[in-house]
């Protein structure tokens, strides 16, 4: 009995001593880092964590080891469930825990379905093929040939970024495995900035994703006053009047509590997309006789073409909502070839559409290249169009007031204002009133900058490059400095500073547009 007793109580010392000793470690080793030595410490840091989570594992179920023998005659009530689920305590601890971890009522989580490869690559489609497209001639219009190989450029060095930007979701543990440690842009940019400004990265992404999605608001706003006052062009009603009546069939998107009902209408809003763009096609094909190939030349408009720079970057963003795709796709192995072949249809599509529509109308190319059409397939073509832009208004819109109640009003104990939504879950008034105050301000935005190509050149070279170029090889070489090859720095450094340059550039000859736009009033 005696040398039982010793047995468990040198136990018992044993496990406190490793306990002590791996608990200082850790706190030794966040020491380093925080004083700067991050590079040489995460693997030590991490080996250090799980070593402590092994051990309170073991001490947990040394606990549940004598709780069962306690209570072995109550897994009637539930108890034989959370005997059958290895590492439950560990897992509810750090939250890394399987789909199937138990709730605090003890029935298991409900599932949440996945999406196959294909189904990720329609949702990639759908983004980087929008509307927008529509702006590509024009970019052919200021940039000649280099403005075609500069949307081929654009779709490579935007499926580079998108992957390289799902590498900074993984980390290699000891085995040398890669586990998913983070979800979202935010989190890639908080990851960078820890551990000094641990929250600095997470805003900025939130503050240009917003920007990002409150111009894609205003630019279907302003595409739907353009595209209705070229359709009917008797009427005594200007595009800016037809920007009010757009808006105020898109008021109800204020009381949008989820986007189920508008999904419904996304596949169909695609197809007549596509539809739209295979006739406007067949309508330049039929004129190839006329196409004129010498105005096609290797020369740039120095001024103009800076802000083409901008539109093929928007028509190719993506980055914004990659991290969850990726997530919830069944086979996360096969997203690179998803991007893959997203990104070479785009290419070809819009390489070709953008060309085709340029041999046709030349010099004559408008912002948006559907105003060049003949009046009798005009108007229908743009009523579509127009369709179209309404149905996808909410899609930006819920992100862009998700991202406010997120950063402003839910943001745990930090937010800067009560929360908006009421013990019910229904939305208080003051809450919807912020809404209504969104659209508005889509509104008046339309109406004073209605220049499409001006506006999506800005956002393209505010935001887009930013988001697509700038930050991903940024944080790519930061989180995943000791895992790169020499040309992989080479193509994150080469993309940083060519990105920068045409983000600087765009974005002043898109200000200096828009001014020269004011002062001169030029047609929208």
């Amino acid at each position: 009995m005696a040398h039982l007793i010793r047995h468990k109580i040198t136990n018992k010392i044993t496990n406190t001593v490793h306990t002590v000793s791996n608990k200082s470690q850790a706190k030794v080793s966040g020491v380093f880092a925080r004083l700067g030595f991050q590079a040489a410490t995460d693997e030590e840091g991490l080996g250090f964590a799980e070593c402590d989570d092994l051990d309170y594992d073991y001490r947990q179920g040394m606990q549940m080891d004598v709780m069962q023998r306690e209570d072995s005659g109550h897994t009637e009530d539930g108890g034989g469930e959370d005997g059958d689920i290895d590492g439950d305590s560990h897992y509810q601890r750090d939250g890394t825990g399987p789909r199937g971890a138990l709730k605090s009522t003890g029935s298991l989580e409900e599932v949440k379905p996945k999406i196959t490869s294909w189904e990720a690559g329609w949702n990639v489609t759908n983004a980087i093929q929008g509307m927008f497209v529509l702006g590509l001639p024009y970019a052919i219009l200021h940039g000649g040939y280099l403005g075609l190989f500069l949307i081929i450029f654009a779709a490579v060095v935007c499926c580079y970024t998108g992957k390289i930007l799902i590498a900074c979701l993984y980390e290699e543990n000891e085995d040398g495995i890669k586990v998913r440690v983070r979800d979202s842009y935010v989190d890639i940019a908080n990851a960078c900035c820890t551990p000094r400004f641990p929250t600095l990265g997470g805003h900025v992404v939130n503050v240009a994703q917003l920007i990002e999605l409150v111009m894609t608001c205003i630019l279907y706003v302003v595409v739907s006053g353009n595209l209705m006052y070229n359709s009917f062009p008797g009427f005594p009603v200007s595009q800016k009047a037809w920007s009010v009546v757009a808006t105020a069939a898109l008021l109800p998107c204020a009381f949008l509590k989820n986007l189920k009902a508008v999904s419904k209408f996304s596949l169909l809003c695609t197809l007549a997309h596509f539809v739209i763009n295979i006739l406007v096609i067949a309508y330049c094909l039929s004129r190839a006789r006329e196409w004129a190939w010498e105005k096609v030349k290797f020369y740039i408009d120095v001024k103009k073409f800076p802000i083409s720079i901008g539109i093929i970057v928007f028509s190719y963003t993506s980055q914004i909502f990659l991290p969850s795709l990726e997530g919830n796709m069944q086979r996360p192995s096969e997203f690179h070839c998803m991007m893959d072949w997203t990104h070479i249809a785009a290419c070809v599509l819009k390489g070709l559409f953008a060309l085709v529509a340029y041999l046709t109308w030349a010099d004559a190319t408008k912002e948006v290249i559907t105003d060049n059409l003949p009046y009798s397939i005009r108007a229908v073509v743009n009523l579509f169009l127009v369709a179209k832009a309404l149905l996808s208004y909410p899609l930006p819109f819920f992100a862009a007031v998700e991202v406010l109640e997120k950063s402003l009003f839910q943001d745990g104990g930090r937010a800067l204002f009560p929360d908006c939504y009421g013990p019910n879950g229904q939305l208080k008034t003051w809450g919807l009133g912020l809404r209504v105050a969104l659209v508005v301000f889509t509104l008046l935005m339309a109406v004073f900058v209605p220049h499409f190509a001006l506006l999506m050149g800005l956002t393209g070279s505010l935001t887009g490059a930013g988001l697509a170029f700038l930050l991903p090889s940024l944080f790519h070489l930061k989180l995943q400095w000791r895992n790169l090859l020499w040309h992989h720095v080479f193509f994150d450094v080469a993309i940083f500073f060519v990105g920068g340059i045409c983000a600087i550039s765009g974005l002043i000859h898109s200000i200096e547009g828009l001014i020269e736009a004011f002062k001169y009033d030029l047609p929208d």
